[in-house]
C-alpha cells in the first residue's frame, strides 16, 4: 500500500497560513501593549455597541496575540488539532478586529483580511499536509 505525497502547494498554503498567524499574533500584542501602556493611543467614538476602556481593549488584543501566535507554531506539526485550533483562533482574530475597527480602522482591516486568508488556506489546504 503506497502513500500518497502531500502537495508541495498545500504543503506551501499551510506554513503560509501559520506566518501570517504569527504576524497576526504579533500585531494583536504589539497593539495591546500600545494601548495598555498609552490610553490615549486608541480613538474613542462616541456611540458604539463594543465601547470599553481602551485599556481593556488593549489585554483583550494582547491575550488573544499571545494564543494566535502559539496557534500558529502549532501548524508547523501538521496536526489536525493544530488546524482547528489555527482556524477558530482566526475567526476570534477576525471577530476581535471587527470590534476594534472604529479605534484603530488600518489595523483591523489588515488583521481582518490576514484573518481570512489564514481560514482560506487551512480550510482548503490543511487536510492535504499529513503528520
Amino acid at each position: 500500500m503506497s502513500q500518497q505525497q502531500p502537495s508541495g502547494w498545500a504543503i506551501g498554503w499551510t506554513f503560509f497560513a501559520a506566518f501570517i498567524m504569527m504576524m497576526v499574533g504579533v500585531w494583536h500584542a504589539i497593539a495591546g501593549l500600545a494601548a495598555i501602556v498609552n490610553d490615549d493611543f486608541m480613538v474613542i467614538t462616541q456611540e458604539y455597541v463594543f465601547k470599553f476602556d481602551s485599556s481593556t481593549w488593549g489585554w483583550i488584543n494582547l491575550l488573544v496575540g499571545i494564543v494566535v501566535v502559539f496557534a500558529g507554531f502549532g501548524l508547523f506539526t501538521g496536526a489536525v488539532w493544530a488546524r482547528t485550533v489555527g482556524v477558530i483562533m482566526a475567526m476570534v482574530s477576525g471577530i476581535s478586529a471587527f470590534a476594534w475597527l472604529p479605534y484603530q480602522p488600518f489595523w483591523a482591516f489588515l488583521m481582518i483580511l490576514a484573518a481570512i486568508s489564514v481560514i482560506w488556506a487551512l480550510t482548503t489546504h490543511g487536510r492535504d499536509v499529513m503528520e
